[in-house]
């Protein structure tokens, strides 16, 4: 047993609520194993489509009584597992559904290094180590490799200038040798389990019945005593999260007993209907708190300390949820103040579910406490935020705060390319940048560093950076091909929280990858980031986010939307070492664009990612791809192929009917008034709205569009700047003029265009 858990249980950490069923104890563990509360909750349950959540007849079961069809493939390889080893299946089946989905992954490892439907962890094999980037220089492209990537220790991600401010362009990249690092290495399970029953590890990484038992063989190991009880299993959970401390790894135990108490079934990645009855009478999970609820008076909540090097608080939660805010129909109102609310993904849905509901929407900012929704523990690791340098080098980092509240149109979406134990050190530099959250992998769990009101250099466009929240996620574009579960919850629990707290919209044109942010000049266009990548499951994180991505009766334009499952396109560049070695067939949330209807015809070109020069199949390069969830303006049709319009041009992609990879959408729509409109990639206002801040040129990108082309509205904005020059925010200076954008799904990335250059059509 764990030196952390052996502690939590003699100090008595983990306690049982009051609704615990009673049942038997082991040997120096409190009745009714469950976690620390200061007080009880119901924890509302995600929503999500029909095939996830529990319904229908009940599943096959070893444990349904007689008469009932005998489990079969994956199914009865979980019962096969649990009977040998002892392990509730019900206990077997929810560990694995919040690592996997139950899904092996074809082998491949997850972000985290984590293999099968156990996700039983072990070190990434050579080959698919991602190279070190050397610092690049101001104009900030990193992503020099010829894979495209860009990505390298310690968090690849934020190389570059990640403030992306012409007017202050950081002098420098982070290029000195890596830190050692604030937090332990993360452990390896699966050669234990390996070791548990009797198997070459290998085998583990492959075989997905291997990997079962191997997964059921390591959760009876952490076991006291055998129980049949699933709620006696609540310690062992907790230890299988991986976690060190001891909140994460409740954290994690309580999303367990969330998933048995809703129930599941969903058909797996190779083609198993694999199903979780729902478990009555297992308690919810209660809020954990480092702090004795009977002598804090604050409990539930974690002060910001602003001392850069002060070590990290212990986790957290907020309060209770309030109700949503309202809802505001942007038909309802004037084209040039369209919010940029849904634009049409289902006729049926109640339009109250457009926003989210919030957590705690208290004022955070200087001195407030961290900002997390009550269903999860957070943490808080600051950011830098101090001066460094001297005479005319004299800087700052390694973000901006506000005195004032500011607006957030945007959440980024980001992959740290790195592990979390590389964290701590990074964000507490000066020199380097930050972003507002970073979730861990194996476990979920949250960290914050940057106050939400506070503006993080994350994102590499100083425009998006004031409006915008960036969430780091541990893990690989393309080290790894899939996420785990437990991660896509905590981050739609935390996205659904900032998006009621901020009024943003759920949907893609205001959930940004860090892949759809636009360059902010010419010059940064080509070494915009690429991450999360096509592996990132934009779908199932839609349905998490209570905003499934689906179709309208009729209308006006197309919304992306493969089958993440069976859509495998091919991709090229994973090894670093061997850039055009096909990558191992798998899902993704993207399609590829060609220039005519037909799969050997070119793909379509992107002038200012690869001037002059082909697009190519690299799983770093989105010069001609169309990601989940986007929404476009149909060009043209032709058979099983639909053409949009990208980049000034069509683009066609393989839409069958019979398997279609777009679904129909609605929403406003821009045409170009003239021929050579150009668009930009930051919103910035005209020359004579400056009066105290200097001159930021508005700079158009290498795009241009004409009249006969048609592209989608996801917002409307007023041109501004923040300037932010000075260490005190009593210095910087907002100018806002009276030009006016449209926020057009240009191509992959998202950019503006004036509205004095276009026609609305609604």
């Amino acid at each position: 047993m764990r030196l952390w858990l052996a502690a939590a249980l003699t100090a008595g950490t983990f306690t049982a609520p009051a609704d615990m069923p009673a049942s038997g104890s082991a040997p120096g563990r409190p009745p009714g194993l469950a976690l620390a509360s200061s007080g009880h909750r119901t924890t509302p349950p995600l929503t999500g489509p029909p095939d996830l959540l529990f319904a229908g007849p009940p599943g096959l079961s070893s444990t349904n009584p007689s008469g009932r069809q005998a489990p079969s493939g994956r199914q009865a390889e979980f019962a096969a597992a649990a009977r040998e080893f002892g392990v509730p299946e019900s206990v077997l089946l929810g560990v694995s559904y919040l690592e996997s989905r139950w899904d092996a992954n074809g082998g491949s490892p997850s972000t985290a290094g984590g293999y099968g439907p156990m996700h039983l962890v072990d070190a990434f094999p050579a080959d698919t180590l991602t190279p070190l980037t050397a610092a690049a220089p101001s104009t900030g492209d990193a992503h020099a490799l010829s894979t495209g990537g860009g990505h390298g220790w310690p968090i690849g991600d934020a190389l570059g200038d990640g403030r992306g401010d012409d007017a202050r362009p950081m002098p420098r990249t982070f290029a000195e040798t890596p830190p050692a690092s604030a937090l332990s290495a993360p452990p390896t399970t699966l050669p234990e389990a390996g070791r548990l029953i009797g198997a070459d590890p290998a085998l583990l990484r492959t075989d997905p019945a291997a990997n079962i038992r191997g997964g059921a063989a390591l959760l009876a190991s952490y076991q006291d005593r055998p129980s049949a009880n699933p709620a006696d299993w609540y310690a062992a959970v907790a230890r299988y999260s991986g976690s060190e401390d001891a909140a994460a790894a409740r954290e994690f135990a309580d999303e367990v007993f969330s998933v048995m108490r809703e129930g599941a079934q969903r058909h797996t990645d190779d083609g198993h209907l694999v199903r979780l009855e729902p478990v009555p009478n297992l308690p919810h999970p209660v809020a954990a708190t480092a702090e004795d609820p009977a002598t804090s008076k604050n409990s539930g909540t974690v002060t910001i300390q602003r001392d850069p090097a002060a070590p990290p608080v212990a986790s957290s939660q907020t309060d209770n949820d309030p109700p949503p805010p309202p809802y505001n129909d942007p038909f309802d109102t004037d084209p040039l103040s369209f919010s940029g609310e849904e634009y049409g993904t289902d006729d049926e849905s109640d339009p109250d579910e457009n926003w989210a509901e919030p957590g705690n929407v208290e004022k955070t900012g200087n001195g407030g406490q961290v900002e997390c929704p009550s269903s999860l523990a957070c943490e808080w690791i600051p950011a830098a935020y101090e001066r460094f340098g001297r005479k005319k080098h004299r800087d700052y980092g390694n973000h901006d705060r506000l005195s004032r509240a500011r607006s957030v149109d945007y959440i980024v979406i980001h992959d740290t390319e790195g592990t979390y134990q590389g964290v701590p050190s990074l964000v507490r530099n000066p020199r380097y940048v930050s972003w507002h959250y970073t979730i861990r992998s194996r476990d979920g769990h949250v960290a914050q560093h940057v106050a939400t009101n506070d503006i993080a250099w994350h994102a590499g466009n100083w425009d998006v950076n004031t409006r915008s929240i960036g969430i780091e996620h541990e893990g690989y574009l393309a080290k790894g091909t899939w996420y785990t579960e437990a991660m896509y919850r905590s981050s739609a629990k935390l996205v659904r929280y900032l998006a009621g707290k901020y009024r943003i919209p759920l949907n893609r044109a205001h959930i940004l990858g860090h892949d759809n942010v636009p360059g902010t000049t010419p010059k940064m266009v080509a070494g915009m980031h690429e991450d999360p990548g096509p592996y990132w499951d934009w779908a199932h994180y839609f349905d998490l986010l209570g905003r499934p991505l689906k179709g309208v009766q009729s209308g006006n334009s197309i919304m992306i939307r493969p089958s993440y499952a069976t859509n495998r396109p091919r991709f090229t560049g994973c090894v670093a070492v061997k850039p055009d070695k096909a990558c191992p067939p798998h899902g993704a949330a993207t399609v590829w664009l060609h220039q005519e209807p037909r799969e050997s015809a070119p793909l379509v070109r992107d002038p200012g990612k690869h001037p002059g020069k082909p697009s190519t199949y690299s799983v770093y390069d989105h010069s001609a791809r169309a990601s989940t969830g986007q929404r476009y303006a149909v060009a043209d049709r032709q058979g099983d192929w639909t053409a949009i319009w990208y980049l000034g041009q069509k683009a066609w992609f393989h839409n069958p009917p019979s398997d279609p990879t777009a679904v129909p959408a609605k929403g406003p729509l821009v045409t170009p008034l003239r021929p050579g409109t150009r668009v930009y990639g930051r919103a910035y206002p005209e020359q004579a709205a400056y009066k105290l801040a200097s001159y930021q040129p508005l700079a158009p990108l290498q795009y241009k569009i004409g009249p006969s082309q048609t592209y989608t509205v996801g917002d409307t904005i007023t041109g501004s700047y923040y300037s932010a020059g000075a260490f005190s925010p009593a210095k910087h200076v907002t100018t806002t003029g009276q030009t006016r954008y449209y926020q057009i799904q240009l191509g992959h990335r998202v950019m503006f265009v004036m509205a004095k250059d276009v026609r609305l059509i609604r």
